[in-house]
């Protein structure tokens, strides 16, 4: 991988974890309006036409890019992952943008946990190290036992749960499965999945908010575009780091556009989360 592709893979990071913040920002807003399920079915309907668009465009087409041999596998995550951001942007509503996204920080962490036991992945004392000490910052965060705590807060850490999970098995999915044909199904049966849930909840919307469910579903669909050509280009184990970015691209939405405040503990337990975080990626790519 030269230099030059690294680099360039960073920056698409970059830009991909500055879209999605702002994707979220726009989430949060519209689910503090409507209906979650209404907003993540719209926003899925785009999603969809997106992924059948790109399969249509590569060799092969939408047949190519539908088949596969598990199915029922790749339905799995695409529930599995359709879930998880209805219960994200729920915790949006709840937490605001800051708290929500400090605690779901722990992902990376949840991921090298469970790597051993679903992938059958050898993790090494040093990387369970750094998954206990990012707790420690999750608990930071949570404060748990101090008069204070949230139940709200465990909301977000269940996201972080359901997308670790999620990312476990699109690797798995991988070993039989390629890139397109997992994207492809991530979006069309979660499309299916959102309407026939989202359908029964349709709340009529004022112009301007239909102006920010595009601006979300463009977003969407953009951030997308940018992550696939980072890995088209980079090394994931290289440009991974650069997604804690997010973390910061919410704060600044959340202080500036929602007026929230980072409390002390939230930085602390969030620092120590990434830094933790980094030192897995780190060790991963070490070992890789």
């Amino acid at each position: 991988m030269t230099e030059q592709n690294t680099r360039l893979g960073i920056l698409l990071m970059v830009v991909t974890t500055f879209i999605f913040a702002v994707q979220d920002g726009i989430s949060r807003h519209l689910a503090g309006e409507y209906n979650v399920y209404m907003v993540v079915m719209i926003r899925y309907w785009f999603f969809a036409a997106f992924v059948i668009a790109v399969a249509a465009r590569k060799a092969g087409g939408v047949l190519q890019a539908a088949a596969t041999t598990q199915p029922v596998f790749q339905a799995f995550r695409a529930l599995l992952l359709v879930t998880e951001i209805c219960v994200m942007i729920y915790a949006f509503t709840l937490l605001g943008l800051i708290e929500a996204h400090a605690v779901f920080a722990a992902y990376p962490l949840l991921v090298a946990a469970l790597s051993g036991p679903v992938l059958g992945e050898h993790v090494g004392w040093r990387r369970w190290a750094a998954i206990g000490v990012g707790f420690i910052g999750v608990l930071v965060i949570l404060q748990p036992g101090l008069g204070v705590f949230q139940p709200a807060a465990i909301v977000p850490l269940i996201a972080a749960l359901m997308f670790a999970l999620y990312a476990l098995v699109t690797r798995y999915a991988a070993r039989r499965d390629s890139a397109a044909t997992s994207f492809f199904w991530t979006g069309t049966v979660g499309s299916v999945a959102m309407t026939a849930v989202g359908i029964w909840f349709w709340e009529p919307m004022t112009g301007p908010d239909w102006g920010w469910m595009g601006a979300l579903c463009i977003t969407g669909a953009l951030g997308h575009y940018t992550l696939i050509k980072c890995y088209e280009v980079a090394e994931a184990s290289a440009v991974q780091p650069f997604a804690y970015l997010q973390l910061v691209f919410v704060s600044i939405i959340g202080i500036t556009v929602f007026s929230e405040t980072i409390r002390t503990n939230v930085a602390v337990g969030a620092c120590i989360v990434v830094a933790a975080g980094l030192f897995t990626l780190w060790r991963q790519r070490v070992k890789g």
